[in-house]
C-alpha cells in the first residue's frame, strides 16, 4: 500500500496532492510502526503526539524536497524517486515512532524467554533492521518502474523474523555485568525487534 501510494504522490504532481498524500501515507506508517514497536514500555499521549508530528512531518518535508528536484534531473534518475522518498520516509519515521526505545531500551531475554534487562543497544540494532528491511521490501515494486529487480523475500528472511540475539559482551556495560553476575555462562541474549 505505501509503495502504491508514494507512486500516486509522484504521479499527482501538484504540491498540495504531495502533501495530501504524504500525511495520509505517513500517518498510516506511523500507526503501523507504533503498533508494531518492540519495547513494553509506556508512551503518554503528548509523547506519542510529538513522535506522530515529528514523523509525518520530516516524511512529508523530505518527499517535497525529493519532489523539487525531479525538476532538474533526467527523467531516468527521476525514476528512482519515488523509491527514495519511501526510503527516507522509513529512515524518518521509524525512529521517531520507536524513540522511546531509543531511549529506554528494549527487553532482552536468555534463551528460555527470562527477561534480563532492558538495552538500548538491542533497540538500536533492532529498528536499523526493521528499516532496512522495509527498504528492502519497497525495491521490488520500485524496481518494475525502474527496471531492477531484488526479490523482497530475500529481506523478509533476512530481518523479516521477529526474534534476534546479540552477544551479551555487545550490551551496555552496567546490563551485560548484571546479566553475567547472576548467569555467568550466558553469551547470547535475545530480543523481538518487532516489525
Amino acid at each position: 500500500m505505501m509503495i502504491a501510494m508514494i507512486t500516486f504522490i509522484f504521479i499527482c504532481r501538484t504540491t498540495p496532492a504531495v502533501i495530501l498524500w504524504q500525511w495520509i501515507n505517513q500517518s498510516f506508517n506511523a500507526v503501523v510502526n507504533y503498533t508494531n514497536r518492540s519495547g513494553d514500555a509506556p508512551i503518554s499521549n503528548s509523547q506519542l503526539a510529538t513522535a506522530y508530528v515529528s514523523a509525518t512531518t520530516g516524511a512529508v518535508v523530505t518527499a517535497l524536497g525529493l519532489k523539487s528536484l525531479t525538476k532538474h534531473l533526467p527523467s531516468l534518475i527521476g525514476r528512482f524517486v519515488p523509491f527514495a522518498a519511501v526510503a527516507a520516509a522509513n529512515c524518518i519515521n521509524i525512529p521517531l515512532m520507536r524513540q522511546r526505545e531509543l531511549k529506554y531500551g528494549i527487553p532482552v531475554t536468555d534463551e528460555n524467554g527470562n527477561r534480563l534487562g532492558e538495552s538500548t543497544k538491542a533497540a538500536k540494532q533492532a529498528i536499523a533492521q526493521v528499516v532496512v528491511s522495509r527498504i528492502g521490501m519497497a525495491a521490488p515494486a520500485m524496481g518494475k518502474r525502474a527496471s531492477f529487480s531484488v526479490h523482497k523475500d530475500f529481506f523478509y528472511a533476512l530481518f523479516g523474523i521477529n526474534s534476534h540475539s546479540m552477544k551479551v559482551s555487545s550490551l551496555e556495560p552496567e546490563l551485560r555485568d548484571r546479566i553475567l553476575e547472576k548467569n555467568p555462562n550466558t553469551q547470547i541474549v535475545y530480543f523481538n525487534k518487532g516489525l
